[in-house]
């Protein structure tokens, strides 16, 4: 797994990837929260997920994005 962001502890890297995974939040929530963007949000997921499950994360987000125009 690669570094994540130096300027979050551990705990938060865990919320955020907690929240990603969450069909209700959204990521400028989480923009909003913690100041990462949906790029950053991503890259973070790719870090701490193994690559099937960013895969399907990615997948899923896409299909609720395609559903609806405010979700991820």
């Amino acid at each position: 797994m690669t570094q994540a962001p130096r300027h979050l502890a551990d705990h938060h890297i865990s919320d955020i990837v907690q929240m990603a995974l969450s069909d209700h939040v959204s990521f400028a929530a989480i923009e909003a929260e913690y100041g990462l963007r949906e790029k950053e949000v991503k890259a973070l997921m790719r870090a701490q997920l193994k690559p099937s499950s960013y895969r399907t994360w990615r997948k899923r987000v896409r299909a609720f994005g395609d559903r609806r125009a405010q979700y991820k």
